[in-house]
């Protein structure tokens, strides 16, 4: 396969069809450098050199009546980590000017459950418009489970800018993951804050037994929900959680799949989430050829590498941090327009 001419098609609005969406996945591992490069080329056109740098406070752990095979959080799993009420609203404010102060462009509030209720959602609000008033350009992202027309609504006019609700794994592979919600549940939440007036982000988590056509699915359907940022995660099994043993993803196979997502959604931020560090290992850097994003520090209840580290990453691959997503935005849309 000629990925460089393909690349060059997909930037002139060719759509993957799904036999070459399966081609990326399984194209031979010496092809890797000519498909890394064929996907920078696209990432290149839509975000240059700019690495957007992407930061979560955990705002409330644990307590999650889900079922999720995956998750440390989940009332099923037996695993040891802090569990946790909504913290105070001025607690998520100084995570905000924290955030700002090591060059974050979106600050992602993350509860755990299944759904917020009103309280926890007034709570949020408040310190979303304190972080407006007080941090100046800087992006906000909720995550708070499913939320219905009316919260999404509350959540836009407090001043949110993002709110991400990951469909995880395919329609087809989801009731392996969870059976206390249906995959279509995780669907309406991102059309409920479509409809707000809310950018979606929504994503995937790889490496929990799905095959290569659940993947293929995964980034159609994201396509299909038009999703601004999709963040890919790889599966970091945890001790004590259903997936603990599940461990079958290589860097290599990750980079196939980040850019099999940078070819079907060639126009989006694609980030690299969850399970950076452990499963692309010494290959992070080619990571950041294909995806423009990546979450910097700990995530929910795993460890991330340092920041210096990162910092260090972006800056030995000649890349730039951008401080500023809302003016790479505006850049992007007046592209596509």
């Amino acid at each position: 396969m000629d990925w460089l001419n393909l690349a060059k098609n997909v930037l002139d609005g060719y759509q993957l069809t799904r036999e070459e969406a399966e081609k990326i996945l399984l194209s031979k591992d010496d092809e890797l450098l000519s498909l890394v490069n064929a996907a920078f080329e696209i990432r290149k056109r839509h975000y240059g050199k700019k690495v957007k740098l992407n930061m979560i406070i955990n705002a409330k752990s644990g307590l999650c009546p889900e079922d999720c095979g995956y998750c440390a959080q989940s009332i099923k799993a037996k695993t040891e980590i802090d569990r946790y009420t909504l913290i105070s609203k001025q607690t998520i404010v100084e995570g905000a000017k924290e955030a700002k102060r090591n060059k974050i462009g979106t600050y992602c509030i993350v509860m755990s459950g299944r759904k917020p209720t009103n309280n926890e959602v007034d709570t949020v609000i408040s310190a979303v418009q304190e972080i407006k008033n007080e941090v100046e350009k800087i992006k906000i992202c909720a995550c708070m489970g499913l939320v219905n027309e009316e919260q999404a609504v509350k959540l836009k006019e407090a001043g949110v800018d993002r709110f991400n609700h990951n469909i995880n794994t395919s329609a087809n592979h989801h009731a392996n993951i969870t059976t206390t919600h249906d995959y279509d549940d995780r669907v309406q939440t991102i059309e409920n804050v479509k409809k707000a007036g809310i950018s979606p982000c929504s994503g995937v988590i790889c490496g929990m037994g799905e095959t290569d056509d659940d993947i293929i699915d995964m980034a159609f359907a994201l396509k299909e929900l038009d999703a601004d940022s999709i963040p890919v995660n790889f599966l970091h099994p945890i001790k004590g959680t259903k997936l603990e043993n599940l461990n079958e993803l290589t860097p290599i196979r990750c980079l196939k799949i980040l850019a099999l997502f940078r070819f079907i959604n060639p126009t989006k931020e694609i980030r690299i989430s969850g399970g950076r560090e452990f499963n692309l290992r010494s290959l992070q850097n080619l990571g950041l050829f294909i995806a423009n994003s990546i979450f910097v520090g700990d995530y929910l209840t795993t460890a991330g590498q340092g920041a210096k580290e990162d910092y260090q990453l972006i800056s030995d691959l000649g890349f730039e941090i951008e401080e500023n997503p809302f003016e790479t935005e505006s850049q992007t849309l007046a592209k596509k327009f």
